[in-house]
Parts: structure tokens; C-alpha cells; sequence
């Protein structure tokens, strides 16, 4: 008799633990958070606006280039004649060459800072061409998130570390749709 009840007691605690572990996976399952990946050079590659910013920055990235190259040469080629001419110079003359150089390459410098710089020209034009993009972009990409019940969206191209997606979890054409490309 104390034998059988051991038995149905053993089976109650497993039957319990059963149900236990059971509503444990279904609580997990029905917590489980949607995810999502996105390859950002495939839709920005498939924009054409944004091939187009690009082009444009490029151009005016070797138009200013240029203009501080040209600034460069020109200190060089200041330098150069100073070097030829320095033991005909007096010395005020030597003084005054060289000022006029270290003030050329001075406006080398601060031209490059002013087109390249962390706060430069091209920063500003960069931001100004494509920031309307990249909002309309992540705009698309959070209404699928919201439609769709994803809880996190991951860019493939970026250096996550992601060494495998799924291409079923891939929404990237789904975003060129949003934004009205195929």
C-alpha cells in the first residue's frame, strides 16, 4: 500500500513537472521576439537619388581636391624658386619669401580643413543629400517592423558579425516596394 501511493505520488510530481515544463515552452514560445534583416547597399544601390548623391558628391569632392592641390603646387613651386634664388636675397627678402610660403601652405591647410574637415563642406553637403534618404528609408523599414510585429531589424551589410541570414527573413525588397522601386 505505502508502495502504491510512492507510485502515484512519483506519477502526480511528474505529471506536475510535465505541465510545468510544458506552459514554461508555450510562455518562451509566445514571448519569442520577431526579427528581421535588411541589406542597406542593395536598397541604396537600387535608389537611383542615392546613386545620383553619391555622383555628386564625387564631383565636387575633385573639384575642391583640386583647388587645394593647386594651393600645394603652388607653395612648392614658391619654395623651389626661394631655394634657387635664396643666396642672391637679402635677408629681408629671404624673410619675406619665406612668410609668403608658410602662408601659402597655411591656406592649403585651412582650405582643406574647410572643405574636408570633420565639420567641413563636404560633411554638410554629404548630410544635406543623402539624410532625406536614409530617413525615408528607416521610415519604410519601421512600418514593416510595426505591420509585421518585428521587434528588431538588422543590417546585413554593416559589420555585425552575421554569418548567415535567412533569405526568408530578408525585407530588403520589401523596403525597395515600400519606397515605390522593384
Amino acid at each position: 500500500m505505502k508502495r502504491e501511493k510512492s507510485l502515484v505520488g512519483m506519477r502526480f510530481m511528474i505529471m506536475a513537472l510535465l505541465m510545468v515544463l510544458q506552459s514554461s515552452v508555450f510562455i518562451l514560445q509566445s514571448n519569442a521576439q520577431k526579427f528581421a534583416l535588411v541589406d542597406m547597399e542593395y536598397i541604396l544601390k537600387n535608389i537611383p537619388a542615392y546613386e545620383r548623391a553619391n555622383e555628386q558628391l564625387n564631383q565636387v569632392s575633385r573639384k575642391w581636391q583640386a583647388e587645394v592641390e593647386a594651393l600645394n603646387t603652388e607653395a612648392s613651386t614658391m619654395y623651389k624658386n626661394y631655394q634657387n634664388e635664396v643666396v642672391f636675397l637679402s635677408e629681408e627678402q629671404k624673410k619675406a619669401r619665406q612668410e609668403a610660403i608658410m602662408k601659402k601652405e597655411k591656406d592649403a591647410s585651412d582650405l582643406k580643413r574647410k572643405y574636408f574637415g570633420p565639420e567641413g563642406e563636404l560633411f554638410k553637403k554629404r548630410e544635406s543629400l543623402l539624410n532625406p534618404i536614409q530617413e525615408e528609408i528607416y521610415t519604410a523599414v519601421k512600418e514593416i517592423s510595426d505591420l509585421r510585429g518585428y521587434s528588431l531589424v538588422i543590417d546585413r551589410a554593416s559589420d555585425s558579425g552575421i554569418i548567415f541570414g535567412s533569405p526568408k527573413i530578408d525585407i530588403s525588397n520589401e523596403v525597395l516596394q515600400k519606397l515605390g522601386y522593384n
